[in-house]
């Protein structure tokens, strides 16, 4: 780790966009790390903000957009023959289009801050044959998102973020299932506001 850390500080916004880009075709790395660490990167003015963030977006809006194109041209035929490099059977795909297919647009925003999910919406978008231009405005919002608050975040950690660094590592499992479990409870809210509005009403 120590060794990635000092590349990363030598070819900052290159590795940055790699890594995301790379996550966001499901390679087993943590963009959001990378994205803290470089807001912390912020902060000490060894890069620039506006800068990181737009790398951040940017790079984003690249992978899950490859993503959708992928599986929009292999389609599920794509997911039973190389699904598996990538931990995304054919169980993990009917699961996540079954979200996409309730929520639409929706989960497109926030799946970015759900691991797991957002490394294959893109591949479940593409190959439900949705069209690209309903799975654009919501994927590059939540693009614009997911990088603007993990960079603001290591920003605003500052002098914090070895702290909140070893924390994490230690609470790892614990933070992600709190996100997770915050993530699906707006969406579901959002799914059943008026349902959830009568019960307790």
């Amino acid at each position: 780790m120590i060794h990635w850390i000092s590349l990363f500080e030598q070819h900052s916004y290159l590795i940055l966009f790699a890594v995301i880009v790379l996550e966001l075709i499901a390679v087993p790395i943590s963009g959001e790390f990378f994205m803290v660490y470089a807001g912390y990167l912020v902060f000490q003015g060894k890069m620039n903000y506006p800068l990181a963030v737009l790398t951040s977006i940017a790079a984003a809006g690249i992978g899950i957009t490859l993503t959708y194109w992928l599986g929009r041209m292999g389609g599920y035929n794509f997911i039973k023959k190389y699904g598996h490099y990538v931990h995304f059977g054919p169980e993990r795909y009917d699961k996540i289009a079954e979200w996409i297919e309730r929520s639409g647009k929706k989960l497109l925003i926030f799946a970015y801050f759900i691991p797991g999910v957002r490394h294959f919406t893109g591949y479940v978008s593409g190959i439900s044959n949705m069209s690209y231009r309903t799975f654009l405005i919501p994927a590059y919002i939540g693009a614009n998102l997911w990088g603007f608050c993990f960079i603001t975040l290591g920003k605003a950690l500052g002098s914090r973020w070895e702290e909140f660094h070893k924390v994490a590592g230690k609470y790892l499992n614990f933070i992600i299932l709190v996100v997770v479990i915050v993530f699906v409870g707006v969406f579901v809210y959002r799914m059943y506001k008026k349902q959830i509005k009568n019960y307790f009403m």
